[in-house]
Parts: structure tokens; sequence; C-alpha cells
């Protein structure tokens, strides 16, 4: 499946970046609990390790191309007619502050998912049973669908708010949640495969969830996913508490097929158009169209870094190595509803989401792929964590990470931050331009900037690897309480070979602010224009 159609179906089930209103969706007389499929068996998460294991020894089988036709040949407006029946929720008459709602497979989710209540210590499946959904206009006839059908996916409604969901899991190993601000916007992912290589990407599958039945009183939930891939199989344990920021506390065990060129552990994936730093795709009537500017970084020897993101011409891939990282995210720093001027998905509202490992990773690298796009209905923005040596058959391979979702992240740089980055045309202003450069104008805020005494020095530390650097100044700017970074590069000649920059701020030798990272690729030759 393509990043557009997964993006496209998420857009859609969370209307247009909002989450469904279910309270609007229709019932009929009489809540109806999910039913029972063959016997109850025991199950904890020892034993669905056990299963990944004994699954990954065996031959992977797809199971596409499985559905009944009318279901697969549904197009986008039957798809959108098939609506959950609120009343035949999990747990809808039990009085416990969650309940789970089931996708239907069609259109871009083609892979059955099975489902499975625990309770008890014993975990049964769920049957698919049409009387679920009301099918309105799609044109199916639920009474005529196989009994053994099987789900997309599902998603969860906390208590303090019945009509709107926490969180959806829908679309191979993809998943969503919102904090405070009740805004969907980027997704994550169990697992990714080649994601930015040569070769085709893989996407793996979760193939069975395990919704685990919460006490009356609990404000968590649990989730067991059971994913398989031609590649590897995996464990899942989501330990999920909604909250103005969202956590997901996650293990997962990986079980390995063949070896893996490249491993991605606990992958970011999200939407980059355009925005203050790149207008290269800015035709749209808004000023900026993106879920996330910036992929953060906070390093095993304790660094900030901050690395905005872009809509590239071509592909790129870059690859941040660590050791032992104490977090990676992909920010949506910049919410002033005045610089988007959305008011239909409200990017302003967009979450960020922040990955903590909960123990040493050891060596490898924060990944970053950003891929060239049109509009905003594909995700071409994709960060994870992937080790450095390749993982093999045989190998078991465990990670625990928490994820956070939402607008204040749990961990912050010490030092002042970059609020913005914005890019142009270099040169003196008034004066004839003799060869071509590029401005960059960094802002920072917070920290000990508002400290600095006006005679302090303040300089801009920065770094390129090629070209040449001019006009350089840090003043202050007290419209933010913060201080400006100002600079040219010239690039040393035609091509469009990437020129990395770094830079931060310092006062007297300390440094004030993060790194701020970038990788800037010149235009070609005929399109250097002096104007």
């Amino acid at each position: 499946m393509q990043r557009r159609d997964l993006l496209k179906a998420a857009t859609a089930f969370a209307a247009a970046g909002l989450p469904v209103p279910m309270a609007l969706l229709p019932t009929v007389a009489g809540a109806a609990k999910p039913k029972p499929l063959g016997k109850a068996e025991r199950f904890d998460y020892a034993a669905l390790k056990g299963q990944a294991r004994a699954l990954s020894a065996q031959a992977y089988k797809s199971h596409q191309g499985e559905l009944p036709k009318e279901v697969s040949a549904l197009n986008w407006d039957q798809y959108q007619a098939i609506q959950y029946r609120q009343d035949h929720a999990l747990w809808q008459d039990d009085k416990l502050r969650f309940k789970a709602k089931f996708f239907h497979l069609g259109l871009y989710f083609k892979s059955p998912v099975k489902m499975y209540e625990i309770a008890n210590g014993q975990a049964q499946e769920l049957a698919y049973d049409p009387a679920m959904f009301d099918y309105g206009k799609s044109g199916l006839k639920g009474g005529k669908l196989p009994k053994e059908l099987g789900f997309a996916g599902f998603r969860l409604n906390f208590h303090t708010d019945e009509t709107r969901d926490v969180a959806a899991f829908l679309g191979a190993s993809y998943f969503r949640a919102v904090g405070g601000d009740w805004q969907y916007g980027l997704s994550a992912r169990g697992l990714a495969i080649d994601t930015g290589a040569p070769t085709p990407e893989e996407f793996p599958n979760f193939v069975a969830y395990y919704l685990e039945k919460p006490d009356p009183a609990s404000n968590t939930l649990t989730v067991y996913g059971l994913l398989d891939s031609p590649s590897t199989t995996g464990a899942y344990r989501f330990i999920i508490t909604p909250g103005g920021t969202l956590t997901m506390d996650i293990d997962a065990a990986l079980y390995p097929r063949k070896v893996i060129e490249r491993l991605g552990i606990a992958p970011c994936t999200s939407m980059y158009q355009t925005g203050e730093n790149d207008r290269r795709m800015a035709w749209d009537w808004r000023p900026e169209i993106h879920d996330s500017d910036g992929l953060s970084m906070y390093t095993g020897s304790g660094e900030w870094i901050w690395r905005p993101v872009e809509n590239p011409r071509n592909l790129r891939f870059n690859a941040y190595q660590d050791n032992n990282p104490k977090g990676f995210g992909l920010l949506q720093r910049d919410r002033n509803f005045d610089h988007y001027q959305d008011d239909g998905v409200f990017y302003d509202r967009r979450p960020s989401l922040w990955v903590e490992p909960k123990a040493g990773w050891g060596k490898g690298s924060v990944q970053l792929v950003e891929i060239p796009t049109v509009d905003e209905t594909f995700d071409n923005i994709v960060a994870f964590w992937s080790p450095a040596t390749k993982p093999k058959a045989g190998d078991e391979l465990l990670f625990g990470y928490r994820l956070h979702w939402g607008a204040k992240m749990p961990a912050n740089p010490p030092n002042a931050i970059c609020v913005a980055t914005r890019t142009g045309l270099g040169g003196v202003v008034g004066q004839k331009r003799q060869y071509f450069s590029w401005r960059f104008a960094v802002d920072f805020a917070g920290g000990d900037l508002p400290l600095i005494a006006g005679k302090t020095e303040v300089r801009a530390e920065i770094s390129v690897s090629r070209g040449k650097v001019e006009i350089t100044s840090a003043r202050p700017l007290d419209a933010i309480r913060g201080y400006r970074a100002m600079f040219d590069i010239v690039p040393p000649d035609d091509t469009t070979t990437p020129i990395d920059i770094r830079l931060y701020l310092s006062a007297n030798g300390q440094p004030m602010t993060e790194t701020w990272l970038y990788q800037w690729t010149p235009p070609p030759k005929e399109d250097r224009k002096l104007f």
C-alpha cells in the first residue's frame, strides 16, 4: 500500500483531520455485544511472543486477494458510506472508561485483521457481524458476506468524550492518536523495512489485535498486536493512557525470517508540503501546509538537535549516528493559526510525536527520509531508529519505548530552541547581485537568551560541508525575546550537490541554543536567477 493511499484513507476516517463524531452514527434498538468466535484460550505477552517466534519459522503467507470481489471493489464513496453502529461497540454497556469500534474491510484495506478480547487471562476471538455496520449506499449486502470476513482495524473512545476517538489502528502497521487538542495528524508504525532504500519498501501488517478488558476505574488500556511480513514477525504490547499528552508504552519483540538491510524501529510518518523554509510547492492559498515542521533529536551524549524538514526535489535520505539515544520525534513546533490559515483541518493543532527509549538501544542512527510531494495527501516524511547491526534469521530483537502524542513533549532542550527557519535569495538589498547565494534567517527563543545584556557579544557558530558563508549576523529579536541568526551561503559550483549546515548561538563561548542542522540543495544552474 502506498503512503498516499494510507494517508488519504486515514484522513477520511478522521473527517479530514478530525476524529469521527460517533454520536451521529446510526444505532439500532438494544445494544449488542460483539459475538465470540471459537473457543477462548489462555493469553499473555509471553505466549504472543512464542506465537510470533513460531510464525517466523514458517513461510510468509499473504492474504491479499482473499476478499470477496464486492468488498475489494469498493470505491471511495462506497467505503465511506459504511458506518459502525455505536451500540455495537466493544464494552458499550460495561461501564468502563474505554470503548472500541471496528473498521470494515475494503478500499485500501484489504488485509484481514483478527480481533480478540482478553478477559480474565483468556483471549476470545470476536466474529465479524454485519449487524455491527450500517452499509448505507455502499452497495454491500451484509447478510451475504462471509462470516469469517474479519476487520480492517479499530479505534478507541475514552469516557471524557464519547463522540471523538483518541486512537485508531488502521492499515498495515499504522496507528495514530490525539492529545488535548483532539486533532489527528502524523502517524506511527509498528515497523518500517527498507524505507527510502533502493529496493521496494516493505509494509509489515498487524494481522491480529488483542484488546484487554480494563478495570472499571482504569484510565489505561492494554492492546497487543501480532505483526507479520515477508521479512519478520513481531509481538507488540501497547499500554495506552489518554491525556493532554497521550502516551503509549510499547514493548516489541521481533523475529526476522531473513537479513533485513534497513530496519526502522518506532517509525514516525508525517507530511510536509510547504512552509516558511521551503516554498517550492507554495502554490496553495494557505501560507503553510504540514503536519510536522522538524525532526528533534536528543542524543546519547546529551546534545539537542533540531532539523527542519523539507519537500525536496528528489528523495533525500540522512542518517544521524548515535549511541543509546535519549529520544527523537517529528514535531509541530509552529502552532500559530495565522501561519496556516486552515480552518478545516487545523494544521496548527496537529500533535507532535516523541519517541522515548525505555532502555539503551546501543549503536545505530536516527534516519530521516524526505520524499517529494505535490500536495498534502501524500505522507512524505519518515523518521525512525535503525540499529547498526543488521537483523538476521533466528534473532530475537527486543525494543521498549514510549510514544508521546500532543502539543507538549516530556523532554525539552534546556537552551533556547529554534522557533522559525526562513530562506530566500541572498545578497545585499539595494545592490546589484553579482553571483547567486541563498539567505538563511534562523530564529531562537527561550532558554537564557532573555538574560543576555545588550553589550554581550552573541556569535552565530556556523559550519558547512561545502561553499562559502558570508554576511553573517546574530542580533536580538525583541518580538520573540530571542535572537535571529542570518547568513548567506554561496555554492562552490553549479551542481545540485547538497550542502550540510550546522549552527548554534554562543555568548562568551557558552552555547546558548540547541544545534540547528539543515541540508540545502542548491537549485540547478538555470534556476539561479539573480533578480
